[in-house]
């Protein structure tokens, strides 16, 4: 009890003298001490309560983006490699990517820095890669989709589209040749399907041409919206075969006489991201370059149902991303004298972002079995992308709303995902076209026109 008074009169003596005259002006000190002096424990507790106004603020728990623990399921290798890379991109990436963005430039520092990451081709069986699984290698996208979607973008275009295509439609030669180096970032690749005037009619209207001549493979046409192209070694051109109409794949090489890329200006999402408008003018490509199992149309489908995957993947990295700084961000910021988290609207907004941001990651973390099980569809992969992506589209519109006009900027990394998670939603096929997929897998009938 003692010890209660002294601090009690410790209070009492910090106030300085004017404002004692005052007081005293107001209560009968002596008259005050005598009353302290009688109180027991309990009304001495209610007392310094009183006095100090309980300004010790509660400390928040902590930020929980996994809230139903599904990363509970991964080993403690898998957990370790997670956190390895997460660690690599909260360090070499997240200090750069504003800037970056801002001016519409990509970082290639990090790319030596990233081959030492080692995650490139991470599910692909030998060339120096992992033989991992598809589950972690969602994980590694999501976790690249939570700092910038542009790298991540930029990964699943090298590992994903690239490497996937010569990995699964490449003879044995062009994947002992390009497969170790492509891994190692050596060697940078891109992938060219999408088309400036078809759209998602590429299935059936492939504009770009390849005829089999005596100089070889001869290409003509254009590829838009090309991620990579810009500085890529090597770029996976898919073209419509004249003499039997259907879809061939290509390695072309950027020395290739007949090809050219310019650089796509005036983005407002994924500015990382390296865009270009290819041209093909009687492009000569060898037989040697052509990937022989790479037939119809079906082989590049492959190859996009794989990457597919992974895009949903990615939307989830983006969400959470935009969650996690939304809500760090509503636990500093005061309005009225408390932090705006403690406000009934703000906890509606982030229970809406965390109830979606949970459903799909449970959604992502079945798909993945499935693929790993080697049960995935193209259906499976489609929904998945339209779910995730359109989810998405709310959480950092929400993340955005909560911050209010900071939201816009830059400096507290909600903007770039705002923005970002536009041209997901779009990429990889769009949200209409993958819902018909999805829609001719549970009618039976296709509404494609």
């Amino acid at each position: 009890m003692l010890g209660k008074i002294k601090s009690i009169i410790k209070l009492v003596k910090s106030v300085d003298f004017e404002q004692i005259d005052k007081i005293s002006k107001k209560v009968d000190l002596a008259e005050v001490m005598q009353a302290v002096s009688k109180m027991d424990e309990k009304q001495l507790q209610m007392a310094m309560k009183m006095l100090t106004g309980n300004k010790k603020k509660k400390d928040p728990p902590p930020i929980n983006a996994d809230f139903y623990a599904v990363e509970d399921r991964l080993s403690v290798e898998d957990r370790a490699l997670q956190l390895r890379v997460r660690a690599f991109l909260e360090a070499e990436v997240k200090p750069i990517v504003n800037n970056y963005w801002l001016h519409d430039d990509f970082p290639f520092e990090i790319i030596p820095k990233l081959a030492e990451l080692n995650v490139c081709g991470y599910v692909y069986k030998g060339y120096g890669c992992a033989g991992g699984s598809s589950l972690m290698d969602g994980i590694i996208a999501s976790e690249f989709g939570r700092i910038d979607p542009s790298i991540a973008t930029f990964l699943g275009v090298q590992s994903g589209l690239a490497m996937g295509s010569i990995y699964m439609c490449g003879s044995d030669v062009q994947k002992e040749e390009w497969l170790p180096k492509m891994q190692q970032l050596k060697v940078i690749g891109a992938f060219g399907l999408t088309e400036p005037e078809v759209g998602s009619a590429t299935a059936g209207g492939l504009t770009t041409t390849c005829k089999r001549t005596d100089r070889g493979w001869v290409l003509n046409g254009q590829k838009k919206w090309i991620g990579n192209s810009t500085f890529s070694d090597i770029t996976i051109i898919w073209a419509r075969d004249v003499d039997d109409n259907q879809v061939k794949g290509f390695i072309v090489r950027k020395e290739n006489p007949g090809f050219s890329v310019e650089k796509i200006k005036g983005k407002m999402a994924l500015r990382i991201v390296q865009n270009g408008l290819i041209t093909m003018t009687d492009c000569v490509v060898p037989e040697s370059d052509r990937l022989p199992n790479a037939q119809s149309f079906k082989d590049t489908a492959k190859v996009l149902q794989m990457t597919r995957a992974g895009v949903a993947w990615m939307a989830v990295g983006c969400a959470r991303g935009a969650y996690e700084n939304a809500l760090a961000y509503t636990l500093e910021r005061e309005q009225f004298g408390k932090p705006i988290a403690s406000f009934q609207l703000i906890q509606n907004h982030l229970v809406e972002m965390l109830s979606n941001l949970t459903a799909m990651q449970t959604l992502v973390f079945r798909l993945s079995e499935l693929q790993d099980d080697g049960k995935l569809k193209d259906e499976h992969a489609s929904l998945a992308k339209v779910f995730c992506t359109l989810r998405t589209r709310d959480i950092v519109s929400r993340a955005r709303e909560v911050m209010g006009g900071n939201g816009i900027l830059l400096e507290y990394n909600v903007a770039r995902f705002l923005a970002d998670a536009e041209a997901i939603y779009s990429y990889e096929g769009t949200k209409e076209i993958n819902s018909l997929i999805v829609g001719r897998s549970i009618t039976g009938h296709s509404a494609f026109v």
